[in-house]
């Protein structure tokens, strides 16, 4: 019996046997020390903020106050921190019909009911103030703050921008193309308006090379939500660093950059892992739920190895898929790139100031594609969204990493078993 091996998959793991003259590198961060008080540790960072006032004194005659939280695509520990931020705002005087928390979705489908009840995570917060979705589509709902330099229209959602305290929340994760997540990204495409989002996700930006994991440096995305912070003015932010057992491991709050920033430090070094080679077998996951819940998410999984991965070898990636395949728009796309043929595809990307929504995922998942054969372990698409996955669909992950090792005559294989939260990198000693 060859060696087993774990990938994220839903919210189990998804046991794998090796070949038995499989070489496999297992990919993995390099491990944080858990906090051994997570509420303790919330208290202590909003009482020393990042470049700003200890938050007791930040709530003080505030009128109102509007809180981001990320959608149920992020498993933030919203639990351990909104309370207190509500808290805070009532002990100062903030009558509790004042406060909104805001989903930030983004284009995303709206949480509502029991799956609200998860992402907040505190049926306090629920029952005390106002916890409401972002819609990306609603014009009214939304603040004309002009254009950016590059010409990106910034309209931002009212609730957010109208508040006399903002605060964004979230995690902080390698993004592969904004770079990190967290922070200013909350705020766009978090509450943005559709047509903000469509051009800062265009063929302009989504094929710079500079817009990847881990890069923050000359990213456009990241310079453009730099300066859409800047329209909107004063923001703070909670940003959390979490395990692979979802286990806090770094929080802190403060001025909206300075602190997404120091959070990015903290985590860097141990999300970015180099290796001295690259492999003609990759095995990777879509780090298991919430974010393997559709295939529009499973892209990231595809794309973040890309580093490591021999032009022309194999990646394989498992990925649950449980919600199905993503917006119908996104659908939409695949069935696009897939009948015209990739290269096409992307020429009429090109040709675009507004991106079609959500076709940039169909854009980056053809960016695997171009240099590897992709191919798709899952249980939860039907018969037309594996059709339009555009990739090989494999009945079992073992099988297709013994088909792989044969067909490349090279034992050697790379697995990662948290997917997109850990970016291995070519160059280096590992």
């Amino acid at each position: 019996m060859g060696k087993i091996v774990e990938l994220a998959f839903g919210r189990r793991q998804l046991s794998v046997e090796l070949p038995d003259k499989a070489e496999p590198t297992i990919i993995r961060k390099v491990p944080l020390a858990k906090i051994v008080d997570p509420h303790g540790a919330v208290r202590q960072a909003l009482a020393e903020p990042v470049a700003a006032a200890p938050y007791s004194e930040l709530v003080k005659n505030r009128r109102s106050a509007c809180v981001l939280i990320c959608d149920i695509t992020r498993p933030v520990p919203n639990r351990l921190f909104l309370r207190p931020l509500v808290e805070g705002l009532m002990t100062a005087g903030m009558p509790a019909e004042k406060i909104t928390i805001v989903i930030a979705t983004g284009l995303h489908r709206p949480n509502e009911g029991a799956e609200l009840e998860e992402l907040v995570g505190d049926p306090w917060v629920l029952q005390t103030v106002r916890v409401e979705n972002h819609f990306a589509r609603n014009e009214e709902d939304h603040v004309d703050l002009g254009a950016t330099r590059r010409g990106t229209p910034v309209r931002i959602d009212r609730r957010f921008v109208d508040a006399d305290l903002r605060i964004v929340s979230g995690l902080i994760e390698p993004h592969f193309m904004a770079g990190w997540s967290g922070g200013r990204k909350v705020i766009a495409p978090g509450v943005a308006y559709h047509e903000t989002i469509r051009t800062f996700h265009n063929a302009r930006f989504m094929e710079d090379p500079l817009a990847i994991q881990c890069n923050l440096v000359g990213n456009p995305l990241h310079e453009e939500q730099l300066e859409i912070v800047g329209k909107i003015g004063e923001v703070y932010a909670v940003n959390t660093i979490i395990d692979e057992e979802r286990d806090l491991v770094f929080v802190n709050f403060g001025e909206v950059i300075a602190s997404h920033a120091a959070a990015v430090d903290f985590v860097t070094e141990s999300t970015v892992v180099k290796y001295p080679r690259r492999f003609k077998t990759v095995v990777t996951s879509s780090a298991g739920y919430p974010l393997d819940k559709t295939y529009y998410q499973t892209v990231k999984g595809m794309v973040t190895p890309m580093d490591i991965l021999e032009p022309g070898g194999t990646l394989i990636i498992a990925s649950e898929c449980s919600e199905g395949f993503g917006s119908p728009e996104f659908l939409d796309a695949q069935q696009r790139m897939i009948a015209m043929g990739p290269e096409r595809f992307l020429a009429t990307l090109k040709a675009k100031s507004f991106a079609e929504i959500d076709e940039w995922q169909t854009e980056m998942q053809m960016k695997p594609m171009r240099m590897s054969r992709v191919q798709l372990y899952t249980t939860g698409l039907d018969a037309e969204q594996r059709r339009a996955t555009g990739v090989e669909l494999v009945e079992t992950v073992d099988a297709a990493i013994r088909e792989s090792i044969a067909r490349h005559r090279d034992p050697t294989l790379a697995v990662i078993p948290e997917g997109p939260y850990v970016v291995p990198v070519f160059g280096g000693h590992g």
